[in-house]
């Protein structure tokens, strides 16, 4: 299983641990199926996480003046759940 790094705590772990984002026509969004063409960030399903990451996007996507908001909507949906996918399924070293 390919190692991938989240960008808002920077914790290497498996890539089924991760949610993938993409930049498309100028907005920052979650890549669901993995596949979408470009470069892409790797971030928990952790609220904290992603509000950490959205401020790294523009440099970790290589892209200037991205949308985050669609992002920023998802971060405060999973803060209302109390969802924290990182503590279920992260790497010990």
């Amino acid at each position: 299983m390919p190692i991938r790094m989240c960008l808002g705590c920077r914790m290497r772990c498996e890539q089924d641990a991760l949610v993938r984002l993409v930049a498309a026509s100028g907005q920052v969004i979650v890549d669901e199926g993995r596949r979408a063409p470009g470069r892409g960030a790797w971030v928990h399903e952790d609220a904290a996480c992603v509000q950490r990451a959205i401020r790294s996007l523009g440099h970790a996507l290589r892209s200037r003046g991205l949308d985050a908001t669609p992002i920023a909507a998802w971060a405060a949906r999973l803060a209302g759940d109390g969802h924290d996918r990182k503590t279920e399924t992260t790497m010990d070293n």
